[in-house]
């Protein structure tokens, strides 16, 4: 089942990269097929990351070391991993049990360098700053690229 887990660029630099379950996730679920019908599975599955990329502000909030840009890992893991919160906050929220590794991971989605102000404002709770960051689209990266991200 494809995820969308929120993390920080400092958490991905790990070798090898790992990210620890249990874990809040994003995901194609009923509950977000029934918010939108008339949406296709491209359309879920960029709501689902963009979920994953707000939560990233709230971890981002609580590292104040991390590179400030939002990161969403897309990664592939088995159904057996994931689970739906009893009462969800937002309509793709999902737990991810296992532990994801480099294996599961299929792709990075990262911001802009020029989104960088904009999301350590969004970071601190500055409402203008979230705002302006739905016109910063996340930008993807292949796994082995994680070293040429730039860093603000």
């Amino acid at each position: 089942m494809r995820v969308y887990l929120s993390t920080t660029l400092d958490e991905l630099q790990t070798t090898p990269p790992r990210l620890a379950g249990p874990r809040a996730a994003h995901a194609v679920t009923a509950p977000l097929r029934a918010l939108w019908p008339e949406e296709d599975e491209e359309g879920w599955e960029y709501a689902a990351q963009a979920s994953a990329a707000d939560d990233s502000l709230v971890l981002l909030a609580g590292r104040p070391g991390a590179p400030r840009l939002r990161l969403v890992v897309a990664a592939d893991v088995p159904e057996s991993c994931v689970q739906t919160p009893a009462e969800p906050s937002v309509p793709s929220a999902v737990t991810v049990t296992c532990d994801v590794d480099l294996r599961a991971m299929a792709a990075v989605h990262v911001d802009d360098v020029g989104a960088a102000a904009d999301v350590a404002a969004a970071a601190e709770g500055d409402e203008a700053a979230i705002g302006r960051l739905d016109e910063h689209d996340l930008l993807w990266y292949d796994l082995a690229e994680l070293a040429e991200i730039p860093v603000p």
